[in-house]
């Protein structure tokens, strides 16, 4: 098996599992320890993994964020449900934008039932999801495709998103500390507020199990965002924190989906 293909394999084990074990992948592909310590040297240097003691892991850190493929299939119904409410945000007519990110990609595929809309999004499974979709006026905005977020970022998006205007922007995030919110890579913390910057208004949703955690770039203030929607409550401390900054959090729990 040649190193490339070898390499998206340890991919694909990696998107199904979580986390994988040097010693068996080695056996897996029947090659030395020392060439997958030099796959997964490469794979981390391109940011689709990081290094664990005895093999490696996708999933999120301080400093790295998961691949989209991986956290499309983490949590559906909290998902859905806070889709559902930051949906109800949406009126016929409006101009929306949406981010990168796997829950954004959910409520981009709810967004028709809102329509007319025109939707503004560098989300490449929203793009895929709305294509075609009567009343939706899609407008994508272009730049650098990463598989690891399924998106399009970089200076380009940027650009794009800096002539454009929208009533609402949804953004979603892996940290929020304190009162202000994280993000592990910077070329996306950027594009996310470059969309905070032309919206009118901006929500925020955030898994419950993200508050009290921190990463490498800080993408806004928690006062930026008119609406900050979760999927469950935050610790005590938490929530105390934002009703004594004056901000309130609405909770989509997972059973409302279902309802």
């Amino acid at each position: 098996m040649k190193r490339d293909e070898r390499q998206h394999c340890i991919m694909d084990v990696l998107v199904a599992d979580g986390e994988v074990q040097l010693e068996a992948l080695a056996l897996r592909f029947d090659v030395s320890r020392m060439t997958i310590h030099r796959d997964l040297d490469e794979l981390e240097a391109a940011g689709v993994l990081r290094k664990i003691r005895g093999g490696a892991t996708i999933r999120s850190g301080t400093r790295f964020e998961s691949d989209f493929r991986f956290r499309e299939r983490q949590g559906a119904e909290a998902k859905a449900a806070m889709a559902r409410a930051a949906l109800e945000l949406i009126e016929p007519g409006m101009t929306v934008m949406i981010n990168d990110g796997s829950m954004a990609a959910v409520l981009g595929r709810m967004v028709p039932g809102k329509r007319p809309l025109t939707v503004i999004t560098n989300n490449v499974a929203i793009l895929e999801a709305l294509q075609g979709e009567a009343g939706i006026t899609l407008i994508a905005i272009g730049g650098v495709y990463s598989q690891k977020y399924n998106a399009y970022l970089g200076s380009l998006a940027e650009e794009a998103l800096a002539g454009l205007r929208a009533d609402l922007a949804f953004l979603s995030s892996p940290a929020v500390a304190g009162l202000e919110v994280f993000h592990m890579d910077d070329s996306v913390a950027r594009c996310k507020r470059a969309m905070i910057r032309q919206a009118d208004e901006c929500c925020l949703a955030v898994n419950h199990g993200r508050f009290g955690q921190a990463a490498l770039y800080r993408l806004a203030a928690l006062s930026e965002f008119r609406h900050i929607i979760t999927d469950g409550a935050p610790p005590p401390e938490v929530r105390a924190e934002l009703e004594g900054a004056g901000l309130s959090l609405t909770i989509a729990r997972a059973q409302e989906a279902a309802a």
